[in-house]
């Protein structure tokens, strides 16, 4: 498979995933659906190709690079293997605080029209969306803190 195709194939995973924890229902199948065949399979992905790039038994397509130094990190995102690795990356940590979100926002009594916008957010800018929640939810979870 070119790292083309393995681009795109986890950027549709992935988006379906956000579809579905934006508008399917929230049931804990649904959850664990999102959790384990979204996150997990992104995150094995991820696995499957650092260890090939480490061990040496996948080519990431450039002239090397390394995690040791900017020059090297920089390198290696320079090679259609090492931003495919990235972009991975970013996908399975989105969607896990995106789950993350999701859930405490239903735990918090959010509608799913408050948590639109923040899971868009964390999709498209991961750190932007998860700090933008972590100051909106902090009113409601002390409220609910001092009604328990």
């Amino acid at each position: 498979m070119s790292w083309d195709n393995l681009y795109l194939l986890a950027n549709y995973w992935a988006l379906a995933n956000w579809a579905a924890l934006a508008f399917a229902p929230r049931g804990p199948k649904i959850s664990a659906l999102i959790l384990y065949a979204g996150v997990a399979l992104l995150c094995l992905a991820y696995t499957v190709l650092i260890a090939g790039f480490l061990s040496g038994g996948i080519d990431p397509g450039g002239t090397g690079g390394s995690f040791t130094s900017l020059a090297g990190v920089m390198k290696l995102f320079d090679a259609p293997g090492g931003a495919v690795l990235g972009w991975v990356h970013y996908l399975a940590f989105d969607l896990f605080v995106g789950i993350w979100i999701a859930r405490d926002a239903d735990q918090k009594r959010f509608g799913r029209i408050v948590q639109i916008p923040f899971l868009f957010l964390t999709l498209m800018a991961g750190p932007v969306g998860l700090f933008a929640w972590l100051i909106v939810r902090e009113r409601r979870a002390r409220a609910l803190a001092k009604a328990s």
